[in-house]
This record gives C-alpha cells, structure tokens and sequence, in this order.
C-alpha cells in the first residue's frame, strides 16, 4: 500500500517542479527569441531588442539565405558527411571498445592509458595539418571525417558500457561455437543499443557541426559543409556586398541580426528533428555507460 506524502515531501515535490520549470523557462527563452527574431521585419528589430512574438511575420531572411543553390549543395555535403561520418566513427569506436574489454589482449593497459592520454595532450593544429596533406586528404571529403574519426571521450564510454555486460553471455556464445566477431555482431551490438545511439548522436551532432576542418583543409567552395557556407553568408550580409538584384526593386535587405537568427535556425532544425528519434536511448545509454569505469 502506497503511503502519503508527508509535508515535506510535497513541499520538496512542489520547489522542485517550480526550480525545474523555471530553468526550462530560462533555458527556451532564447532559442524562442532567435526562431521568432528570424520572422521578424527590419523595422521591428531595430525598435525591439528582445522579441518572442512579431507584429509583422516575414520571411525575408530566409529569402535572403536560400536566394542561391548553392546552400542546398552545402546542405547535401553537410548531410553526406554526417551520415558517413557517423558510420565510420561508430564502426571503429565499436571494434575498438570491444577490443579493450578483452581481458587476453595484450597490451590493452599500455592501449588503454594511450587512449586516455590523448584527452590531455594532442598533437596540435599544424602536426595534425601536416599529416592531414602528407596523406593527400586536402581537399577532399575524407579530411572531414578520417582526422576526427574516433574520439576518446566517446570510445571510453563505449568501452565502459560492453565492461558492463555479464560475462556469462559471451562464454555461452563461445561454447555454442561463436568467434569474437559473431560476438561482437549477434550479442554485444544488439544489447548495447542505447549506448550506440548515444554516440551516435554525438558524433552526428559534432559531424553536422564540422567548420574549423573545413576552413583548414578544404579549398574547394563546392566542397564546403553548411556551416561554412552560412559564416560567408552572415559576412556577406553584414558589409552588404550581396547581389540582391534578383529579389526586385520592392526587396528590402534584411538586418545583420536577421540573418544570423535564420542562420542558427537553418543550422539546428536537421539535429532538432534527429534528436526526438533517440531520445529514450539518450538518458539511458549516457547513465549506463557510466557505471563502470
């Protein structure tokens, strides 16, 4: 039988709810000011510092930014390598974090403590550029994807989360007549869903994201991912050197604030519209892949 709440715990309860609501609050206020503030006029901008909902609705900035074809080429190569970006990284972050759970390879300590070490000291931009163009990578697509290709934070915890599993699992498969990769593939992989959609939404977020690679190693304008094609569009915008001939005499060239409010949109909605897919993998897989160190 469940028993009431005594009073201090309802008055903790009803604090609580009021602490997190209003942190929800602080929190939805801005993006609710950016998404609303990319609709908003010239005019309403310049007299309104702070906007949740227009007067005047306009789809000017976003006219602004898709005036040429060109983003919907980025928007294809941001999308292309994100997805195979996301691939790559979760096949060798998934072999690797198996391979050091496996208490007879050897040197999976010295492995282990070079993995680790990596979190604290790296090689640096110009090492990195050096390897990046001796390997022939400039560029190309795969200078986005190979330099970044497993990331340390992301293998322990996927290391950590197959230590988790019962051992007695892996030996009845051996006993059954299943290798390491049958294992791996048919056992492992199946039950850790929660921690790979995990970290897969944390490479596909860093992926979408790619800017300072693509400034680095990619010379091609054709080649450059979307969030370097809206920082020319923001600075384009902003010394007003834009050809807006094609938009007509009554066009009325959106504020620098516009735009760049229209480009955060235009930037978040593809992993906005991701993100609802893994939610109920998301908590659970960060909090299981934690447990064991």
């Amino acid at each position: 039988m469940v028993q009431d709440k005594t009073w201090g715990s309802r008055l903790f309860d009803v604090c609580n709810y009021a602490l997190l609501s209003l942190v929800a609050i602080i929190t939805f206020l801005p993006l609710l000011h950016v998404l609303m503030g990319s609709f908003t006029t010239a005019e309403e901008m310049a007299r309104k510092p702070f906007i949740l909902i227009p007067t005047e609705w306009t789809l000017t900035a976003y006219q602004y930014i898709l005036s040429t074809d060109t983003i919907f080429r980025a928007m294809t190569v941001s999308i292309g390598v994100t997805l195979s970006g996301t691939l790559v990284s979760m096949v060798l972050t998934c072999l690797m974090a198996y391979g050091l759970t496996r208490r007879d390879l050897d040197g999976r300590r010295f492995i282990n403590f070079l993995v680790v070490f990596t979190l604290l000291f790296q090689g640096g931009l110009i090492p990195t550029f050096l390897v990046v163009k001796e390997m022939g990578l400039i560029d190309t697509y795969a200078s986005l994807i190979l330099p970044v290709a497993v990331n340390a934070f992301n293998l322990i915890i996927m290391r950590s989360f197959f230590q988790t599993l019962p051992d007695g699992i892996e030996e009845s498969a051996k006993i059954d007549g299943c290798n390491d990769f049958g294992i791996l593939l048919k056992i492992v992989i199946p039950l850790s869903m929660p921690a790979i959609a995990t970290i897969s939404l944390f490479y596909a977020v860093n992926y979408w994201n790619t800017y300072f690679n693509a400034v680095m190693f990619i010379n091609d304008a054709d080649k450059w991912p979307i969030q370097v094609l809206l920082r020319q569009i923001v600075i384009m915008a902003s010394g007003m050197s834009a050809d807006t001939a094609d938009f007509g005499p009554e066009y009325v060239r959106p504020p620098e604030q516009t735009i760049k409010m229209a480009v955060i949109v235009v930037s978040t909605i593809p992993i906005l519209i991701v993100y609802p897919f893994l939610q109920k993998y998301f908590a659970k897989g960060a909090l299981l892949g934690s447990v064991k160190g």
